[in-house]
């Protein structure tokens, strides 16, 4: 099962991130939240599939990340594990199963581990949850860390624009960065910061970063799949490439059958026992 341009089918493991980083191989990474969806793009050969709390928009319609649960987020982890075989597969934590304390962050992230069968798990935060985060490696837990904008914190922020424009900001994200590698995140996601600071980021850290709206100075790079295919509708950041329009696609297709339907002319006798 070998994608389009991937020679090595092993599984991927954080151990490779750090390999592909060392080897300068760029690390492709997209989301995915259901077994159908992900099995494709397991199959088309991506490094890591983000069971991203971006379910809570894409999945059911919410306007932010923050309302989805842990037993949601395992519900769809859960699926995406069943249909990948080469992929690593990391689950974001959402909000509120780790800004209480370490010890409940740890419960979570083994819950999460446990019942999903994730490889990996993604925390939004810097130094000010990193007590979580080292509880959580002790714990024998992967960590991919989440730095920039931080979507669950949208109501500090207030806004979705561009994080660390203000040098202020982009020496603490930089500092955030290192402690968090230094700490053992086997990864770094970094959205919506000065590609820039992202370059300078990816070169001070000894683990990979991921991309998203930071530029091509990054490690990798990851988008929300329905984006990326086209399915979402109203949503054009500049740092969104779409590679299809599955949007059009899937509504002329269902008009048609509509169609067919009202018409009489589906089923056909072929079509029929």
């Amino acid at each position: 099962m070998s994608g389009y341009l991937v020679s090595d089918n092993r599984k991927v493991t954080t151990h490779r991130f750090m390999e592909m980083k060392q080897k300068g191989e760029k690390i492709s990474m997209l989301t995915s939240y259901d077994y159908t969806m992900a099995g494709l793009v397991d199959k088309a050969g991506i490094d890591a599939i983000l069971v991203g709390d971006s379910a809570s928009n894409v999945m059911a319609g919410n306007g932010t990340t923050l309302p989805i649960t842990v037993d949601q987020m395992i519900y769809h982890a859960r699926s995406v594990v069943r249909a990948v075989n080469r992929a690593l597969v990391v689950c974001d934590m959402p909000f509120g199963s780790y800004q209480v304390n370490a010890a409940e962050g740890v419960t979570n992230a083994i819950r999460i581990m446990k019942e999903s069968g994730c490889d990996a798990l993604k925390i939004e935060g810097g130094e000010e949850i990193l007590d979580t985060v080292k509880r959580i490696l002790d714990a024998g837990i992967p960590v991919m860390a989440h730095l920039g904008l931080t979507p669950q914190s949208i109501n500090k922020f207030g806004t979705y624009a561009v994080r660390a424009k203000e040098e202020a900001e982009a020496e603490k994200l930089l500092h955030d960065a290192q402690l968090l590698a230094d700490a053992g995140c086997f990864g770094i996601t970094l959205e919506k910061v000065p590609a820039q600071l992202a370059a300078e980021v990816t070169k001070a850290v000894k683990c990979p970063t991921i991309g998203i709206g930071a530029g091509s100075g990054t490690d990798g790079q990851v988008l929300v799949v329905a984006d990326m295919l086209g399915m979402t509708q109203g949503f054009s950041p500049r740092f969104l490439r779409r590679y299809a329009d599955l949007g059009t696609i899937i509504t002329d297709a269902v008009g048609h059958y509509v169609e067919d339907v009202k018409k009489g002319e589906f089923p056909n006798e072929k079509e029929s026992y």
